[in-house]
């Protein structure tokens, strides 16, 4: 009797180990299974796979100003068929991607999640730091140091974390991108994987151990298949030159052109350029970069088994070669512009493979941005507009040499980064000077600079409480710990960069106002002009999934787009 007892018991015990294992099968749950996943289950018309997609510097008015020349299955389909939020903007400021990839899926602002550069200055250790970089994580996929990052330096759990918490680690989640932050971020602390691409003289991808210590069989076969060589190809128009009416001339004087390449103009002969241009490096400057992401996504999507159970999964891919060719060739060049078209076949081809593999009806897809970008100046000016180039360099010497006039001290100012000054605080204190008086006299001494739109003291964003305007988008900009002593402002059109290309960081419109389309299972098809933040994405998708929000999240959900 009793050895009857304990072998039920065992198989009992089997059962419900077998009940709780992920994705072994691709068979449908047994009973048994079916009633121990009903606390974590997605119900019935719960996506199966979430897709979120950040493209790297894409302004609103590229949804509209290229409308006539995209196909029917990219980006027409998603603002077709899905909700298209016409007013969505960034609540903060600086639009740079690593706080634009952390605030999309935290669902809250760099005062919050902490990421509040590309880069920022640590007063703490008196160097410069990358937001991913993680010594203590070791390259996978690689030897370089390109693969020592980890997200440990965002503070705030995302969407993502909140899903795999959900279903107790069973969803599955893949961050993919050119950039290692636009894969690292988004896939958050929990993920199963981030992967971003490796150029040089390795043109594949990479990960790092803080996700796992081998690259997956298919990720290594697939980096095995040269996957970036067939793009060092020519890089021509997709359709005839003179149809690119929505740019300027391809030949211009507000372009960079390829080191080894006298002019910015069509064709490019990748394969001849790459030597001088970094060797494979020289893909994430051409539509080819978006390519390879998108054939690496429709890879994970079918080897992973993304999507094909009742438990949700989560794909975060970043098109990042699109700030790449915005840097270099700017807002209003042709280059743009047939990045954008190429862009939307790549995004057709990824809309297709979810419908084959995980079928319509059962995904869910987003797509926003991390911010936008400015006309170069130079053609602003053109073009008579009010525009220019800051040099950074003198303006921190005058404000130097100011301080010292003042103060009757040498190096107050010890760093200079996000238009931001950090005073060095071990000479405050030692000559007992008021931090206070500091930031009243350089800020004020920042009004009358020209090109310097405005002004704030650390002490401002610290003891203030801001809730319009700009003094509010950079409090929520403002992290206590990790910014500086005072902050400032420059003129709309006043940027810190070369004469070519474009660039972005401010909180003027054009950096702020990115597109929101929400396609797919549980959204409703419509549009709407109401003025929405970037922080409202993770809330609203976390309300269809119908998990916890982001730990930090200040967005609310937008309920409008929702079944």
């Amino acid at each position: 009797m009793k050895i009857s007892y304990y072998l039920v018991a065992i198989c009992a015990l089997m059962l419900t180990s077998c009940s709780l294992s992920r994705k072994l099968t691709d068979q449908e749950p047994t009973e048994l299974e079916s009633t121990n996943y009903k606390a974590i289950e997605t119900p019935p018309e719960g996506p199966r796979l979430v897709v979120g997609i950040v493209v790297d510097q894409m302004r609103y008015d590229y949804l509209t100003r290229f409308y006539s020349r995209y196909g029917n299955g990219g980006f027409k389909r998603l603002m077709n068929e899905g909700f298209n939020v016409t007013n969505n903007h960034y609540n903060y400021v600086p639009t740079y991607t690593a706080p634009g990839h952390a605030s999309i899926y935290t669902g809250t602002v760099p005062a919050d999640h902490g990421i509040i550069g590309n880069n920022w200055y640590d007063k703490f250790i008196d160097r410069t730091i990358y937001n991913a970089d993680d010594e203590s994580a070791s390259p996978v996929g690689t030897t370089s140091d390109e693969g020592k990052m980890s997200p440990s330096r965002m503070l705030s759990s995302t969407v993502t974390d909140e899903l795999k918490l959900f279903t107790q680690g069973r969803s599955k989640v893949i961050g993919i991108s050119i950039k290692d932050r636009g894969a690292i971020l988004p896939a958050g602390h929990a993920a199963d994987a981030a992967y971003w691409f490796r150029g040089g003289d390795e043109g594949t991808f990479i990960t790092s151990s803080f996700y796992r210590n081998q690259l997956p069989d298919w990720v290594a076969s697939f980096n095995a298949s040269q996957p970036a060589e067939k793009y060092l190809t020519t890089w021509q128009t997709l359709y005839p030159l003179e149809s690119y009416t929505a740019s300027g001339p391809d030949l211009n004087p507000y372009e960079g052109s390829p080191r080894g390449k006298e002019t910015a103009t069509f064709p490019y002969d990748l394969k001849s350029l790459a030597s001088k241009n970094g060797g494979y490096n020289l893909i994430k400057a051409t539509p080819y970069g978006n390519s390879i992401v998108a054939d690496f996504a429709i890879e994970a999507i079918d080897k992973e088994n993304m999507g094909t159970d009742s438990i949700p999964d989560f794909l975060a891919i970043s098109f990042s070669s699109t700030d790449y060719v915005g840097h270099q060739y700017g807002v209003n060049s042709v280059e743009i512009e047939d990045t954008y078209l190429r862009l939307d076949q790549d995004i057709a081809r990824v809309l297709k493979a979810l419908d084959d593999k995980v079928g319509e009806g059962n995904y869910t897809v987003f797509l926003t941005a991390d911010h936008g970008a400015v006309n170069v100046p130079a053609y602003l000016q053109e073009q008579k507009f009010s525009a220019g180039y800051f040099d950074e360099r003198n303006f921190v010497k005058k404000m130097d040499s100011l301080l010292v006039s003042q103060f009757e001290i040498n190096g107050l100012i010890k760093n200079v980064s996000n238009d931001q000054v950090f005073f060095d605080q071990e000479l405050i204190r030692s000559n007992k000077l008021n931090s206070g008086e500091l930031q009243d006299f350089l800020a004020a001494e920042m009004r009358n600079y020209p090109g310097v739109d405005k002004a704030f003291t650390r002490d401002a964003m610290v003891s203030g409480s801001f809730t319009t305007g700009m003094a509010a988008m950079i409090q929520n900009g403002f992290h206590h710990q990790r910014s500086g002593d005072v902050i400032f402002i420059l003129d709309p059109g006043v940027i810190v960069y070369s004469r070519t290309g474009s660039t972005h960081g401010s909180a003027q419109s054009y950096d702020t106002h990115v597109p929101l389309l929400f396609y797919g299972n549980g959204i409703k098809k419509g549009e709407s002009a109401e003025r929405t933040s970037i922080t409202d994405i993770a809330p609203t998708i976390s309300t269809l999934l119908k998990i916890s929000f982001p730990n930090s999240a200040t967005g609310n959900p937008i309920t409008k787009v929702l079944k």
